[in-house]
């Protein structure tokens, strides 16, 4: 069954006309053109479809686009302020922290949500809240590190 969803993408109101049991995922990357957002495993697993869903880090491909109407979407497309990179996507770019870059948007995605509640999370609370983000190139000491630049720039309010 056909539905029309509102919602708000990136700061801008969309409404896009959807089957009841199409993910929040296969909306963005195939309706909205927001390819950054990746299809990893389709289950939840890996992470990479990671976005936020009112500054919240969900996986996409586990949500029924219905269920966001109303809401506030960011997806990797979304951070930066015209030219102006995220703190998040900085520190992931000085130190080097993606190989691929596959699993990069979910990750930047994942770790903006965790630094927008705690920006001065120790190493112990990166590990834990970036557990379940997948990187197969294996550049976590990298993106360990570059989580704590980023939540030092954004302690003075992002």
């Amino acid at each position: 069954m056909k539905q029309n969803v509102s919602f708000n993408l990136n700061g801008k109101p969309v409404e896009v006309e959807v089957n009841g049991d199409e993910s929040l995922l296969t909306v963005i990357r195939t309706y909205l053109d927001h390819t950054g957002t990746k299809y990893g495993c389709g289950m939840g697993h890996c992470g990479s479809c990671t976005i936020l869903i009112d500054k919240e880090p969900v996986r996409s491909c586990m949500m029924y686009a219905e269920d966001v109407a109303g809401k506030e979407i960011t997806t990797i497309e979304g951070l930066a302020k015209g030219e102006e990179l995220h703190p998040v996507q900085k520190a992931f770019v000085e130190h080097d922290a993606l190989q691929c870059g596959y699993c990069t948007p979910g990750m930047i995605m994942n770790a903006t949500g965790l630094l927008l509640k705690k920006p001065d999370m120790t190493r112990e609370e990166i590990i834990e809240g970036m557990e379940e983000n997948l990187c197969r190139c294996g550049s976590y000491m990298r993106i360990i590190d570059a989580i704590q630049t980023a939540g030092k720039e954004m302690k003075g309010g992002m």
